[in-house]
């Protein structure tokens, strides 16, 4: 009985969809939570304070859990993120220009027209253009979970071109956190945090492939990064393009702390974000509420935004530059799957917290509306399509 119980865990934890069930799970129960009897005690955790003293004044953080999810837990994901891409730019699907053509566009079109779409419906608001991003990002373990729940519904081409998009789209919102979400830089700081960059390719270039050393600089650059005013998740990324691919004999550093890692994220630190960022009080939340600009603006991007910019991207590059439709795909599921990209969750949350931090509980509350809306609608119009095309084709 035990083996089977734990076989089937393990057989859980190692599936691909299982991380994006997890977060779902985390998701209902912030908003459970949040609008239950408990939701002062919700409200609690989030504030619980924690603090990391070095020396005796020598480093001070004193930040809220909501805050060490934000800026520390997140570093992780950020750095298993940066593995993801060094290993696709490498070897993977993103290795040569005709691999990299078709989801590389498609992701750029899926970033643009969403955050179009937003800045034309907040035009003149100056407060709301501040999240013009947040509808620009697609959540690789939502939209990829529910490929995988489809199954052979699905070609395996589609789930990798999917992989492909949510990757490049990633790296787009790094770029867009470290040049528009930034402010008050500390040049000293900055320096320190160059220096540890500086040390990080030593250390690559010495071949060295002890994760150790690589571990410790990372987390002195996430202390330099954060206080330099650059958001510190970005330390993780600088310190996952320094781990080698090879160690020469034959092994991967990289895909070795990539597959450690995996669980670690997927079950622990996304679930946590989830829970501590999507708690919304909906009491008093109206139709009038979900037409505001911010949150109209989020689900348009996202539904109407990234269905065309992927789709309209991808079809120019089809039509006039030689890339080709995924394998035996045809254009309804293709679109199925532009659809999916509108999964935005954990990283459109995450851009939503940077863009309007300080800015009160309105403007916070209606981002997770219509974060939710939109990656919600593009969940289920995506799945139905999919369905509908799997049919057709039988």
């Amino acid at each position: 009985m035990f083996n089977f119980f734990r076989h089937t865990v393990s057989r859980f934890i190692h599936s691909e969809s299982s991380g994006g069930v997890v977060l779902a799970l985390a998701a209902l129960l912030a908003l459970l939570v949040s609008n239950s009897p408990w939701s002062a005690v919700y409200q609690g955790f989030l504030a619980w304070p924690g603090e990391l003293r070095v020396g005796h004044d020598w480093l001070v953080l004193s930040k809220s859990l909501l805050h060490w999810v934000n800026d520390l837990w997140m570093a992780v994901f950020f750095f298993l993120v940066g593995l993801e891409i060094k290993r696709e730019m490498i070897e993977g699907e993103l290795a040569s220009r005709s691999q990299a053509l078709l989801p590389a566009g498609a992701a750029l079109g899926g970033m643009l027209v969403p955050a179009l779409i937003y800045v034309a419906i907040n035009w003149g608001d100056a407060t709301a253009l501040r999240g013009w991003a947040i509808p620009a990002a697609t959540d690789i373990a939502f939209a990829l979970g529910i490929l995988i729940l489809l199954g052979s519904r699905v070609p395996a081409s589609l789930k990798i071109f999917l992989t492909a998009v949510a990757i490049i789209d990633d790296l787009g919102a790094i770029l867009i956190i470290a040049f528009f979400y930034t402010d008050g830089l500390s040049l000293t700081a900055l320096v320190a945090s160059g220096a540890g960059v500086g040390v990080l390719a030593l250390l690559n270039r010495a071949r060295v492939v002890a994760i150790a050393p690589y571990a410790i600089v990372g987390l002195a650059i996430w202390v330099f990064v954060y206080k330099s005013g650059i958001h510190a998740t970005l330390a993780g990324v600088l310190t996952a393009l320094a781990i080698p691919l090879s160690d020469g004999k034959g092994g991967s550093p990289l895909k070795m702390v990539e597959h450690v890692l995996h669980p670690w994220v997927a079950f622990v630190v996304l679930p946590m974000f989830a829970f501590t960022n999507a708690g919304v009080a909906l009491q008093g939340v109206t139709v009038a509420t979900l037409l505001q600009s911010v949150p109209l603006g989020i689900a348009a991007g996202l539904l109407l935004g990234k269905a065309v910019g992927v789709f309209g991207a991808s079809w120019l590059l089809i039509r006039f530059a030689g890339a080709r439709l995924p394998a035996q795909s045809d254009w309804g599921q293709f679109f199925g799957v532009c659809l999916l990209c509108g999964v935005g969750f954990t990283m459109s949350l995450f851009i939503g917290a940077l863009a309007f931090e300080g800015q009160g509980p309105g403007h916070e509350t209606q981002v997770k509306l219509g974060v939710l809306g939109g990656s919600l609608l593009s969940g289920i119009l995506g799945t139905v399509l999919l369905l509908l095309r799997r049919a057709v084709r039988r």
